[in-house]
């Protein structure tokens, strides 16, 4: 059964969906954090999980009214809609900020997501000797991910796919970065950057009945790959929301001290105060991508000077950073008691 839902309501998650599609491009950042500081993390994971052979019967069968009730989908197009509006409006924004302002950009969100550790723990009553155990182990999880070194980019249409399911793990699993998956997959400007952007330059073709595209095998090749990813992603998103659906069924204290763990173990990745490596070929000069950027090795982390200007404006972002989250959970519980008065 679907929620009755205002327009406000509807307008609010558009804009979740936004935040959500902005956070996943960050690498580091979770759009799953934002889906569970904002409340709607199990609906989104049940919507999801009822993408199944019901409804793929009732979608055989030509029963669209009951499929569009039985997988909740004016909710997950509501999401989806504020994420595709993400990709080609705030991600932009997004990719000009971290090349300018790169320190305050990764405070912000480094406070973002402090202030989601308080946030979801604060009310979690259950810490046990087991579930202190299973958010330890999220904790070394995430610290881990942040110390691997990345692979070289592969566009092999079956690893495309796999990166598909893979980066996707961020939407579904807060705390577990998909766009720092990608990074580490080797695939993450290739999939998140010039496929995006070969698909942007696409519809700007299209729309001025322009198809010369057609001829250009690069720009073919880039449309194919973000297929195939396309793809995957959805594959990834049902198949990891009928696992995690289950665990919240079955073991749902258990599976948010993990998640807990993720999260807190990702605040290595998003630590402002750092330097990117570049991977290096044997003679001593940088690789580059497609593009002609320089691959990111790693990141080497450093402390901040106190006596730096810079440094007291960037913990000035992270207090911002995280009063956003905050702000973002007390207004949501406003609107639930609303709701039950």
């Amino acid at each position: 059964m679907q929620k009755t839902r205002t327009f406000s309501d509807k307008f609010f998650l558009v804009l979740k969906g936004l935040a959500m599609g902005a956070a996943n491009k960050v690498p580091g950042v979770s759009g799953g954090v934002i889906a569970f500081v904002a409340g709607f993390y199990e609906e989104f994971i049940f919507s999801l999980r009822r993408i199944n052979l019901n409804s793929l019967k009732l979608l055989v069968n030509g029963r669209f009214r009951s499929l569009y009730y039985y997988t909740n989908s004016k909710f997950l197009l509501l999401l989806v809609l504020g994420m595709v509006i993400s990709y080609f409006s705030v991600s932009q924004l997004l990719d000009f900020l971290i090349t300018h302002y790169e320190l305050y950009v990764w405070a912000t969100f480094f406070g973002m997501i402090l202030g989601s550790i308080y946030y979801i723990s604060k009310d979690f009553g259950e810490w046990n000797r087991r579930n202190i155990f299973f958010a330890i182990l999220g904790i070394v999880a995430g610290v881990s991910i942040s110390w691997l070194e990345p692979a070289a980019e592969n566009d092999n249409l079956w690893f495309v796919f796999f990166c598909g399911i893979i980066g996707v793990s961020g939407m579904t699993l807060p705390g577990l970065s998909g766009s720092f998956i990608l990074i580490l997959l080797g695939n993450y400007v290739l999939l998140l950057v010039d496929s995006v952007n070969a698909l942007y330059e696409t519809l700007t073709q299209v729309m001025v009945w322009d198809w010369s595209f057609l001829e250009n095998e690069q720009r073919m090749r880039m449309l194919q790959v973000l297929l195939v990813f396309t793809a995957g992603s959805i594959a990834g998103l049902v198949s990891l929301s009928h696992v995690l659906g289950y665990l919240l069924k079955h073991f749902k204290n258990a599976t948010y001290a993990v998640i807990i763990g993720f999260i807190t173990g990702s605040l290595g990745v998003v630590w402002p105060w750092k330097e990117a490596e570049y991977r290096l070929d044997a003679d001593g000069t940088f690789l580059l991508d497609r593009t002609g950027n320089k691959i990111i090795d790693n990141y080497d982390r450093y402390l901040p000077y106190l006596n730096d200007g810079s440094t007291w404006l960037a913990i000035f972002f992270i207090l911002f950073g995280a009063l956003i989250v905050l702000w973002l959970a007390w207004y949501e519980n406003q609107n639930k008691e609303e709701a039950y008065d």
